[in-house]
């Protein structure tokens, strides 16, 4: 990563190409290798999964799109964190920001190192490998690219570029096989495609929790608004030429997935397309497992990469300690967010299995979209007066307020468990926390001392923001 004077010196540098690179490859990484079984599985039938895949497309696009109105309006980085904090006020921004370093963020590296885990492992393994195996080379993998992001952006970019190759390639084979399949005439497992369909409220919301997992990323070039050359132009047609591009990549990849396996043997692979590989590429299917591991591989990379802007950017609002507003000295990368950062992802992968994280992760983050599309609403009906390079119809963001409240509330109201109410209690502790630490700003000697010595310790200093 970029020092901070570098990343927000806000000069307009990414054009069309680019900026439809950046959403497709930070979009596809391991979500289509390992959530179509649970896909599947939470709704019951391949048409109906199908469906949920192209809903996932499409509301991905829709929201997406929303997201560049919002981008043009206020041309800030951070997200949602600015969002919120422009709209619904600073403790809201606070919770946010506390949710996201805590839990959003370290879920999504977990569940991303996981998969990788699971990928990695698979071809040494008859059957299902030891979760203990499969959680120790999780943690493995997630304390080798905090290292290597904290030590090299050189580095971690060539991994970025070499993973997105692999994963492009990979997802071509997957569709390429298929396609062969079916001229063969392999359509028998699609005959009463919709048999068996699960319509419960909670069966739904779970499918779209995992097809969604594999669209997340679609809000990222949000964070480069300042850096994108003619937004008004750029923006809305990089999502709608990305997301349409994934969406028809995804659909066929699943169709690929049912021509070769039936559906019970997709739904009880533990890597889908380590299964594909061994029934269609025969003694060189280790070869997609290895594809699908590096695939991860990049996506976490991704995610380490990119991860310090937020960090940043709620540092400066005095929301989160100055620490993680720091950057190393001679490297130039955002070590203590980094190290912070993957010591929580470490604690999250303790308990965690990978289903339950991508839940935990999707009912948590489209929490903050619903209160995002209401700050976008509230924009639009009481300061219409704002200038606006690019606006979408009103209908938008109340069609994907909808579908956030949906995924919200789904889970809970038809099979509610424990778990989410912890998780709602944890969201909402937040703002007990803003009132004495940073309304109050209660110990600052002890924070201001303890920041000298980690920036000692660490080598960092503060970044300043290049407008």
């Amino acid at each position: 990563m970029e020092s901070d004077k570098e990343g927000l010196s806000l000069k307009r540098e990414v054009g069309l190409v680019g900026a439809v690179s950046f959403i497709a490859g930070t979009i596809i990484g391991s979500g289509i290798f390992i959530s179509p079984q649970f896909v599947l599985y939470a709704i019951g039938s391949p048409g109906a999964s199908f469906v949920v895949w192209a809903l996932c497309g499409l509301l991905s696009m829709l929201a997406g799109l929303c997201y560049a109105e919002l981008g043009t309006v206020m041309p800030e980085s951070g997200g949602e964190f600015i969002y919120i904090l422009r709209t619904v006020g600073k403790v809201v921004a606070f919770v946010y920001a506390f949710s996201y370093i805590i839990v959003v963020r370290p879920v999504s590296t977990t569940g991303m190192a996981l998969s990788f885990a699971e990928y990695a492992v698979a071809p040494f393994y008859a059957c299902t490998p030891p979760q203990l195996v499969v959680k120790l080379v999780a943690a493995g993998v997630i304390m080798v690219l905090a290292v290597v992001n904290c030590l090299s952006v050189r580095l971690s970019t060539a991994i970025q570029v070499v993973s997105t190759a692999v994963k492009m390639l990979a997802l071509a084979v997957i569709v390429l096989g298929g396609v062969v399949m079916l001229f063969q005439g392999h359509t028998e497992n699609f005959d009463n495609s919709f048999q068996g369909t699960n319509v419960g409220v909670s069966s739904i919301g779970i499918a779209f929790y995992q097809g969604l997992w594999s669209y997340d990323g679609w809000n990222t070039l949000n964070y480069l608004t300042e850096e994108v050359k003619h937004p008004k132009v750029n923006l809305p047609r990089a999502i709608v030429i990305a997301i349409s591009l994934v969406t028809f990549l995804y659909l066929l990849v699943n169709v690929s997935y049912l021509t070769v396996m039936t559906p019970m043997e997709l739904m009880s692979s533990n890597a889908v397309a380590v299964t594909w590989g061994n029934k269609v590429l025969g003694s060189w299917g280790w070869i997609m497992s290895v594809a699908a591991a590096l695939s991860a591989f990049g996506s976490l990379n991704g995610t380490f990469f990119s991860g310090g802007r937020m960090c940043y950017v709620a540092a400066r609002e005095g929301h989160l300690p100055h620490i993680l507003a720091m950057a190393h000295v001679r490297r130039l990368t955002p070590s203590p967010a980094l190290i912070f950062t993957t010591a929580v992802s470490l604690v999250v992968l303790i308990p965690g299995d990978f289903q339950s994280i991508v839940n935990f992760f999707s009912f948590t983050a489209w929490f903050f979209y619903a209160l995002t599309m209401s700050g976008l609403l509230y924009l639009k009906i009481k300061k219409p007066e704002l200038p606006r390079p690019y606006k979408v119809p009103i209908i938008l963001p109340i069609l994907v307020l909808i579908a956030a409240i949906f995924l919200v509330l789904a889970p809970i109201i038809d099979d509610p468990q424990i778990e989410y109410l912890y998780v709602t209690l944890f969201i909402l502790s937040g703002a007990i926390l803003y009132i004495p630490f940073i309304h109050y700003k209660l110990f600052p000697g002890l924070l201001t001392k303890l920041t000298v010595f980690l920036q000692l310790f660490l080598e960092v200093a503060p970044t300043e923001k290049n407008v």
